[in-house]
């Protein structure tokens, strides 16, 4: 199956299937070039978050997460103590996983070490893509991978910095969904368009 037809009959990539939270994430933002430090570090941590899970249970929980990590900002929850991890555990906001909970903490605080050493995440990422990104033209969703040698980069250059699940196959998924790589099938609407932002509708 290459695309679908939604309500609305234009074209789309058959994963985000018609729930209107999917459709209005395929459309708005998957692919769309992300170079903001804060959205791209929550992003980061979702896309953890997801590992066995579906994406659409990650975009359901979302507004939990931001409110249970304080608006992913990287020093408030860099700074979490057992008794956080307890509470955060209780939430139903979030997926309750203490790994994963942990990782997120792991994560802020390597971001913030990045950053102390002047570096930062959109150039640690967008770097494995030499800046621009990378357009693919898939034409079924049996042709799109779920790692590549980029994204096998990436995993290890954000473990050796001290980040926490970011797997091959995470860090391709965080490619996709930043926009590093816009994996729109070609009889997608939106192929070839992320790169120039959302669209409306």
């Amino acid at each position: 199956m290459s695309a679908l037809l939604a309500v609305d009959e234009r074209p789309r990539c058959p994963w985000c299937g018609s729930d209107p939270l999917y459709v209005a994430y395929h459309d708005q933002e998957w692919g769309v070039p992300l170079r903001d430090e804060c959205q791209l570090f929550e992003l980061l941590v979702l896309e953890g978050a997801q590992a066995g899970l579906s994406w659409l249970t990650i975009l359901r929980k979302r507004a939990g997460y931001r409110q249970a990590f304080h608006g992913f900002d990287p020093e408030r929850l860099a700074s979490c103590g057992e008794a956080d991890f307890e509470r955060l555990l209780a939430d139903p906001g979030i997926v309750r996983n203490r790994n994963k909970i942990s990782a997120a903490a792991a994560n802020a605080r390597a971001l913030l070490r990045l950053w102390d050493a002047g570096g930062t995440l959109a150039d640690t990422l967008w770097q494995h893509v030499d800046g621009e990104p990378v357009r693919n033209a898939w034409s079924s969703m049996a042709e799109v991978p779920a790692v590549t040698p980029r994204s096998e980069a990436m995993s290890r250059e954000l473990k050796r910095l001290g980040f926490r699940f970011v797997g091959p196959t995470i860090c391709y998924a965080l490619m996709q969904s930043a926009g590093l790589v816009d994996d729109h099938l070609t009889a997608c609407f939106r192929h070839g368009a992320a790169s120039s932002g959302p669209v409306s509708g």
